[in-house]
């Protein structure tokens, strides 16, 4: 039977009576001090997941190891992270499963690294390209920090993704940078026939620049384009309510798929509306 009790090296999650989080790795000796009163980490030592510990003053919390999203949100940042309601859409739109083997361009602090790999398992492979190092080394220690190890099916690449060489290697493409437009003709590349392209763009103007050169380069389907809203609500006997605080925009997913070499796109029978493109005289 595995034990599965807190034991030193673990990274646990303490909820107080408020709902306030704290996150500690146990270490032997340690201790964690609150205002009121301190924890010591050998105490937790043994105890399963679920048990209420409490401060030498009678502080009381909820002890629980962290789910991803907890560890995502309070993991040091270089660049804004990929919220989970955005990872957890990357991850079912773009069909990331295991054993496939996916190109990451735009690493950021790597959350959506730990995303990838944890949904490929051992037998895919993720490759991340990052064009700032001090990027790229964020990302290094909080994937490798959540993993215990460096993942050995996982690859890291300093530099931007033009001057990458790929040949029809990656059965997926996620891009998340400022011209995702520009990265279009060597995704194609990278990709097998069928493969899937995904981008994560902040701005309407970066979505229409990107649909447009998706379109313009022959080889994927037309872009298909959505976004993301979670609204929490409130509950408390009768009181039903949505939370006055929501997690709205964040940013917009496209996606298409690569044609097979050589096939023209199907086009869509549909009508502009007025105003979608620019009167030319």
């Amino acid at each position: 039977m595995i034990d599965r009790n807190f034991k030193y090296g673990d990274r646990v999650q303490l909820t107080d009576a408020k709902g306030k989080l704290y996150s500690i790795t146990l270490a032997a000796g340690a201790e964690w001090h609150t205002h009121k009163g301190m924890l010591k980490h050998d105490e937790l030592v043994g105890l399963p997941e679920g048990s209420i510990i409490k401060t030498n003053q009678d502080l009381k919390f909820q002890v629980f190891r962290p789910l991803l999203a907890d560890y995502v949100l309070s993991m040091p940042r270089g660049a804004t992270i990929i919220y989970p309601k955005d990872a957890a859409m990357i991850l079912g739109v773009a069909d990331i499963k295991p054993g496939i083997r996916v190109l990451e361009a735009g690493v950021g602090s790597g959350a959506l690294s730990i995303s990838i790999l944890r949904a490929i398992h051992e037998s895919g492979f993720l490759h991340s390209v990052e064009i700032r190092e001090d990027f790229a080394e964020v990302s290094r220690v909080n994937v490798e920090k959540y993993f215990g190890k460096k993942p050995e099916n996982w690859l890291v690449t300093v530099g931007a993704l033009q001057d990458q060489n790929f040949e029809s290697d990656f059965d997926r493409v996620l891009l998340d940078m400022l011209a995702p437009w520009e990265c279009v003709e060597i995704a194609s590349k990278a990709l097998v026939p069928g493969g899937v392209l995904l981008a994560y763009v902040a701005t309407t103007t970066q979505l229409s620049k990107l649909a447009e050169a998706i379109k313009d380069s022959g080889n994927f389907t037309e872009p298909e384009s959505s976004e993301t809203i979670v609204r929490g609500w409130h509950h408390e006997g009768l009181a039903v309510r949505p939370q006055h605080r929501m997690i709205a925009h964040t940013g917009f997913l496209i996606l298409a798929r690569r044609m097979a070499p050589g096939v023209p796109v199907l086009q869509r029978r549909r009508r502009p509306s007025k105003g979608s493109y620019d009167v030319v005289d």
